[in-house]
């Protein structure tokens, strides 16, 4: 299909018959997390005044992204507003979906806006960034500093990128050339984009070292705090959100369609992806009753559009790096983060870093400054990206089921009695994916 192929989820794999690469990211994994344990450890033995000379570390990680932030946003939102179009011409299907993940995705996005304002997280952290023009006896850090260039502005970059987006689309196959162009550049950035994760455990040591130096244990208490509230507010929103609208529309119960997908679930747990799961998902959900065109249409869209997981994330931690430096925002300041937050997030998905730029991008287009505060959460964003995932994956699943029965696509009798365990799943469909 057309669509699927302008998707960037599906513009990444590898050709049929090519020898997979091999995937290294979990050593990224594991190396974030060891330098997380180790930065705690050097805050709580060294100190504060020994411990914030590790800050600059974390502040140069965060100089890379917010350099980054600019080219990433412009090139997905160019060719997402691209994706929207192809998606939006595959009639009901592709419209349905559309409306159905702007809603959703909003709603999610809100959601982490309440409970952050409930358990405000990040209070008393301190944090503040690395200033080169107060160090003194530094002069290696400032030529480093001086080296990365600054990030251009958010907003009009979101400005400019939505134009040409659009622009693009209105000229039909006449701009294809420029869109095909901009896909390539992209390429390139992503691959930038994912050069400066690996240097992420550097970033997170600097920056957890600083503030668990300063503030101790509560720095620690607070990350927790984050944490805790974030898979807690995944929970429920999987349980009583999705769970209620997938009961409401088609009569089926959200916690015997989890078990259906307990196998996928596994495989994002031990990836940290749901990218790993988009063929099983798609085999599953034809073999639960979803014609093979909602599901060729809705699930590789829904990657890239309707990410529930990273939209609470991205609300929850900017406000706890807002708390965190001593600036809350106020109930405006919080819906202009809202409306950025809303557009930037829309075709980053499957890029490595794409939560942390995105986030970057709303807190930049907020308060530039706040940017330099986002160390801590580099620190702790592994540890919730099981979380973001498994939610990402699960919203995806019920985006097909509910898309399916709005359209007339959806065999209840077969989704129900596969969701009970009378109709097993073949394993061999998903080699047709």
């Amino acid at each position: 299909m057309a669509l699927s192929e302008a998707t960037p989820l599906e513009a990444s794999q590898p050709p049929a018959g090519a020898t997979p690469r091999k995937d290294r990211t979990h050593w990224l994994y594991i190396a974030v997390i060891a330098a997380v344990l180790l930065g705690i450890v050097a805050g709580l033995v060294m100190g504060q005044d020994a411990a914030t000379a590790f800050q600059p570390l974390g502040d140069l990680f965060i100089a890379l992204i917010k350099m980054i932030i600019a080219p990433v946003i412009f090139c997905t939102i160019v060719t997402g507003v691209g994706s929207i179009a192809k998606a939006a011409t595959v009639g009901k299907v592709g419209g349905l979906a559309l409306i159905y993940f702007v809603i959703m995705s909003t709603f999610a996005l809100v959601i982490g806006l309440v409970v952050g304002n409930l358990i405000h997280p990040g209070d008393h952290l301190k944090l503040s960034p690395y200033d080169p023009s107060k160090a003194t006896g530094h002069g290696a850090w400032d030529l480093l500093f001086d080296i990365i260039p600054g990030s251009l502005p958010v907003l009009p970059t979101l400005f400019v990128a939505l134009l040409v987006g659009f622009a693009l689309q209105s000229v039909g196959e006449r701009g294809k050339p420029v869109l095909d162009a901009v896909g390539r550049i992209q390429t390139v950035v992503l691959k930038i984009m994912t050069w400066i994760m690996w240097v992420a455990p550097i970033g997170a040591f600097g920056a957890i070292a600083a503030v668990v130096g300063k503030t101790g244990w509560g720095a620690i208490g607070s990350m927790l705090t984050l944490m805790g509230a974030f898979y807690l507010t995944c929970i429920i929103f999987i349980a009583f959100i999705l769970g209620t609208v997938l009961r409401t529309v088609t009569g089926l119960n959200i916690f015997k369609l989890m078990r259906y997908l307990g196998r996928e679930y596994l495989l994002i747990f031990s990836t940290s992806s749901s990218e790993s799961a988009l063929p099983r998902l798609m085999a599953k959900m034809e073999h639960a009753g979803v014609s093979k065109p909602v599901v060729g249409v809705v699930v590789p869209t829904g990657y890239s559009f309707n990410l529930d997981g990273t939209a609470i994330y991205l609300t929850m931690s900017a406000l706890f790096v807002a708390n965190a430096m001593g600036e809350p925002m106020s109930i405006g300041e919080q819906i202009s983060l809202l409306v950025v937050m809303i557009i930037a997030a829309k075709g980053a998905a499957g890029v490595s870093g794409a939560g942390l730029s995105t986030l970057a991008a709303g807190l930049a287009a907020h308060k530039p400054e706040m940017v330099g505060g986002m160390g801590v959460v580099v620190g702790i964003d592994k540890f919730m990206s099981e979380a973001r995932a498994l939610t990402n994956f699960t919203g995806n699943a019920v985006a097909t089921l509910l898309v399916g029965k709005w359209t007339g696509q959806l065999d209840a009798q077969q989704a129900k009695d596969t969701l009970d365990k009378r109709s097993p799943f073949d394993e061999a469909t998903v080699a047709d994916h």
